[in-house]
């Protein structure tokens, strides 16, 4: 009969998750033994193909009692992904198969009639004293397959098999099978205790692998576990030895063997302290890794930091980088075919990444598709010269959903362009880098790469809304030049927009802009407006273009102005996000060209406007393409109230000129505080800025708003 181990006082001993619980005053002793026999020879062994053979064996042998029908073929567990053919497994085996031999038959001879665990175990630590700690274990495991393998091997079958079935009769398993009642406790202890075995060694060989390049035995982790590992490989050992006592009192003494509950309790015990030896190991495994991956990440990011600094024959090296470094699948998906196709279509082509999250908007898709196609149907070369390419970024700790895979799909279908087949494809790194580098907060961006792959613009978005394609190759240098040409001119505020104003301007025509949420301003501005132009005999029109937030209050003051006929105004709500998007593309297209607020007179004209409509009401008077006033509604409408003051000097100055002269004058004696919003996800937010009305530093305040879980920067004068 197998020796027994004592049961505990209680079974929270059993339980117990500190390093104390598998380390007694008895076991320091024991170990000091165990650690006698270990005198590694310095051979380096990868165990590791063994083990995937190991692991193979018991898990097709370690079977439930329950599935087993006497005189019929045992069902196997589901083939399991061959990992054993690898190169130098058969070398390897050759050189070990006489160690594992060795060991089978000590354990074998060892386990009739009982003998004692420790001594046996303490035997096989002798024969082993060459390897490893992790080879030590890993070919004991080896051995005990061997034996355990060959037994339910034949229980599988020898009713279909003649040789199987005479051998079967030698271990008296036709007996063992028709009682396998009475020793279903016998068989689930067994295979709980293998269970555990294998988990232990799988934790122990990766250990062992741990690259120590990124890891070293002086980190408090690595070097816990390494301390725990002699005692994990003794007590894996010694419960291999007691699971092949019990097989072997199974075969030599067949269906007259009677269970024990000392037994029963002795596998338990066994299996609880392997298991809470694992938990410990695996807790400093995990520390380990978490470690390892810091560090490779830092490797990685530098790396990846470190392609756009060199040079490139094409760009397909950082654009394997950034989508996917692997050749065994399509990444992108091409908008027009709906078919997946390889990053070769983009090879040495100028390539607009468009990095967004899944909550881009209809607006902005819409938009960015009528300026994509436009590209495509007129310009003469330029859909050979450039493609646009969708990233979508999601947070990877962020369970994936059906509803955002759904969501998702839904955005993809509706682009003409390429785009990532899933966000899965897009790494960590990747993600980081974007962030940190490209700035990337939420809001869409659009980073140009040049056919070498070189970052020629690193947010081209407000480019594209301002100008179109026009903006082509988008380099930060043609935003410069596209500036440079560009005068303070309704052109600017409206081009692409709407074509009946610009029709107005052609004719030269007195047209005034306004926008805000105050139904009675609106209502006495348009109204004196109209009968300031009527006194004058000017040929006005007025077109109200909403606000920048405030999409409800702003179909409101639509939907009265058209009932009251108040004036022209834009029924397609994308109308007025475009008016607003392309605006604040003005304000963050010089930021990010480093525009200083005191030398650039249009930069001020813009944030004058950007300002007026965070506080009210505005309005911006033109004559044809010159802008005549931009002015806030405490201005406006008071100057144009008081023309019985002024209407004198119109004869002789123009219309125009005398508007603007008392404008000033009343503009002069007061004007509104100044306020700009910047939210977080816009990206670079500036440092300073500068007071458009009268060039003091504006200070700047931090709001946060939990509704949107976001942040922001509010710079107030």
């Amino acid at each position: 009969m197998a020796s027994r181990i004592v049961a505990p006082a209680s079974a929270q001993q059993l339980i117990k998750s500190d390093r104390s619980m598998f380390m007694s005053s008895d076991d320091g002793l024991m170990m000091k033994q165990i650690q006698e026999t270990h005198k590694p020879d310095g051979r380096e062994i990868n165990v590791r193909p063994l083990l995937y053979i190991v692991e193979d064996i018991l898990n097709r042998a370690t079977l439930h009692v329950d599935t087993i029908v006497p005189g019929t073929q045992v069902q196997t567990l589901e083939h399991i992904e061959d990992k054993t053919y690898q190169a130098g497994v058969n070398t390897m085996l050759d050189a070990l198969s006489f160690v594992i031999d060795r060991i089978s038959c000590e354990i074998a001879y060892k386990s009739l009639g009982g003998g004692d665990g420790h001594a046996t175990t303490v035997s096989l630590f002798n024969m082993l004293g060459s390897y490893s700690w992790d080879a030590k274990l890993v070919l004991t495991l080896a051995a005990f397959a061997l034996n355990y393998g060959e037994f339910w091997l034949l229980a599988q079958i020898y009713s279909t098999n003649q040789l199987a079935k005479s051998m079967a009769i030698l271990k008296q398993l036709p007996f063992i099978m028709e009682h396998t009642g009475p020793l279903k406790t016998k068989f689930d202890a067994l295979n709980n205790l293998i269970q555990h075995v294998l988990d232990l060694t799988r934790c122990i060989v990766s250990l062992k692998e741990l690259p120590s390049v990124y890891i070293t035995q002086d980190v408090a982790a690595l070097s816990a576990a390494m301390a725990t590992v002699p005692t994990a490989v003794y007590w894996a050992i010694r419960s291999i030895v007691a699971c092949a006592v019990q097989i072997t009192s199974l075969t030599t003494m067949g269906h007259e063997y009677i269970v024990s509950t000392t037994e029963a309790w002795e596998l338990s015990t066994l299996a609880h302290k392997i298991s809470n030896i694992h938990d410990h190991l695996k807790k400093q495994l995990s520390i380990c890794h978490q470690l390892i991956e810091e560090k490779r990440n830092v490797e990685a990011y530098e790396a990846l930091r470190n392609i756009f600094d060199m040079i490139h024959i094409d760009n397909m090296k950082v654009l394997k980088t950034l989508i996917y470094a692997k050749d065994d699948l399509q990444p992108l998906l091409d908008g027009g075919s709906k078919k997946r196709v390889n990053l070769e279509v983009l090879r040495r082509r100028n390539v607009l990444l468009l990095i967004s999250d899944l909550h881009i908007s209809n607006e902005e898709l819409s938009i960015l598709e009528q300026i994509y196609n436009e590209s495509r149907i007129h310009a003469t070369r330029l859909d050979s010269l450039y493609e646009l390419v969708w990233i979508p970024l999601v947070d990877h700790s962020v369970q994936w959903t059906d509803p955002m895979q759904k969501q998702f799909e839904n955005l993809q279908s509706t682009m003409p362009w390429y785009s990532v087949h899933h966000p899965s494809l897009i790494d960590r790194i990747v993600i980081r880098f974007i962030k940190e580098v490209w700035h990337f907060r939420n809001k869409p961006i659009l980073v140009v790469l040049d056919p070498q792959g070189r970052v020629v613009s690193p947010n081209a978005i407000h480019m594209m809304w301002i100008w179109g394609s026009n903006a082509f190759p988008f380099t930060s240098l043609r935003e410069k030049a596209l500036w440079s040409e560009e005068t303070w001119r309704l052109e600017l505020l409206v081009n692409g927009i709407d074509q009946t104003i610009l029709n107005w301007i052609r004719d030269g025509k007195y047209i005034f802009l306004y926008g805000g949420d105050d139904i009675e301003w609106i209502r006495k501005f348009t109204n004196t407006a109209r009968a300031v132009a009527l006194a004058a005999r000017i040929p006005l029109e007025m077109v109200y273009v909403g606000k920048s937030n405030k999409r409800e209050q702003v179909r409101k003051v639509i939907a009265t102005i058209a009932v009251e006929k108040l004036g022209y105004y834009w029924q397609d709500p994308s109308m007025v996000w475009f008016f607003w998007t392309r605006l604040e593309s003005m304000l963050f297209s010089k930021i990010q060209l480093g525009s200083v607020d005191d030398q650039d007179p249009m930069m001020q004209e813009i944030k004058k406007l950007l300002s007026y409509d965070k506080s009210g009401g505005w309005a911006v008077l033109s004559k044809g393409s010159s802008v005549v006033i931009n002015g806030h509604s405490t201005t406006v409408l008071p100057t144009l109230s008081e023309y019985d003051m002024w209407k004198e000097n119109v004869p002789v100055k123009g219309f125009d000129t005398s508007m603007k002269e008392h404008y000033l004058k009343l503009h002069g004696e007061t004007h509104p505080c100044c306020r700009f919003e910047f939210l977080s996800t816009a990206g670079r937010i500036p440092e300073t800025m500068k007071c458009p009305e009268c060039f003091r530093h504006m200070e700047k305040h931090i709001t946060f708003l939990c509704c949107h879980d976001e942040s922001t920067v509010n710079a107030l004068y």
